[in-house]
């Protein structure tokens, strides 16, 4: 639980380190996973985030777990609309999405491209598989939800009774269209 791992933006000026093991690491299929993902290729020097199926990999974090170790002054925040309840973090140093917050969360999901090759933990499974459009083909390593099922809202609800149902504020200013 002590263990820390050491994470980046594209560039390296934005720099994290997440302590212990993470509540999940997920790839997301959900529509606005996708459109973000679309909408960040057009960002100068963004990584592509998407795989090859249109899933977004995510590595899911207590937010007492994750510490900014520098950087953090040029972070901001991307909505999909003016009344989304989650936000997209990018680092805008190169454009790296750093972080997806939903609204009220105790956890941050964390974009895989910040782990470098082959250093990400694997995926455990596929959320929102019901969302792709229709002909998606998804491989059959892992389980492919349609929803997010009992088990993914059974970890997450674990890591909020280990926190004491304390939900940490992520201090980011000012937004970017994206």
């Amino acid at each position: 639980m002590g263990d820390t791992t050491r994470i980046g933006c594209t560039c390296g000026q934005t720099r994290l380190e997440v302590r212990g093991a993470p509540i999940a690491s997920v790839e997301c299929c959900c529509a606005s996973c996708r459109e973000a993902g679309e909408r960040f290729r057009h960002l100068e020097g963004a990584p592509d985030i998407l795989t090859e199926y249109g899933a977004t990999p995510f590595v899911m974090y207590r937010k007492d777990r994750v510490r900014f170790l520098g950087g953090s002054e040029g972070l901001k925040a991307v909505r999909l609309s003016q009344d989304a309840s989650t936000r997209r973090i990018v680092a805008t140093c190169w454009n790296t999405p750093v972080f997806l917050e939903l609204k009220g969360g105790h956890w941050l999901s964390l974009y895989g491209e910040l782990w470098s090759d082959g250093t990400r933990p694997p995926p455990q499974m596929r959320t929102m598989a019901s969302n792709l459009p229709s002909g998606a083909v998804l491989p059959d390593d892992i389980p492919n939800a349609k929803k997010q099922n009992l088990g993914f809202f059974a970890r997450l609800f674990g890591a909020w009774v280990a926190m004491g149902f304390r939900n940490p504020k992520m201090s980011v200013t000012g937004e970017i269209d994206v």
